[in-house]
């Protein structure tokens, strides 16, 4: 009894477990999900292309993109639109996922668009980070100090550009 239990308990549990996408999106489309704490940039949305900043680099995502699992550094985020026009998002950290099916997920601690930054609060923000690093006591202050800087310092290369 035990062992048909268990049998018929694989056979329920592997059918759950079954991966199936809804809504794929059609041939040589590609949809794009941004979601960040502060907000929901795009939910599904068909666009035709990404640009990411990552750690191994920054690189472009087109329909039919490798299979993909990367890590965002502070930078850019480029989105291209079907309409043609081209959306800027700073983000601070975060992951990208390119899926095998075109859909495409940028998760980020913390986005804003470029539009909304302000170059002289960057400027700021920039030296207060370089004198928190420079007066930094101990190696976690460091190292908190260090990050702060290097997202500074892309937020005044964003607003530069």
């Amino acid at each position: 009894m035990a062992l048909a239990v268990r049998s018929v308990l694989r056979t329920v549990s592997r059918r759950l477990q079954a991966r199936t996408y809804a809504d794929a999106p059609k041939e040589g489309e590609m949809a794009f999900t941004f979601a960040a704490g502060n907000k929901v940039f795009y939910d599904k949305q068909v666009v035709k292309q990404i640009d990411v900043p990552s750690f191994s680099g920054s690189f472009g995502i087109l329909p039919k993109h490798v299979p993909t699992l990367a890590v965002l550094r502070p930078g850019v985020v480029t989105v291209l639109e079907n309409d043609g026009k081209q959306n800027k998002i700073f983000v601070s950290s975060g992951t990208i996922t390119v899926n095998d099916d075109s859909s495409v997920q940028v998760l980020a601690e913390e986005a804003h668009p470029l539009e909304s930054l302000d170059r002289a609060a960057a400027q700021e923000a920039l030296s207060k980070a370089q004198s928190e690093l420079n007066s930094a006591a101990n190696e976690q202050a460091k190292a908190e100090a260090a990050i702060a800087v290097e997202v500074a310092e892309e937020i005044v290369k964003a607003v530069s550009a």
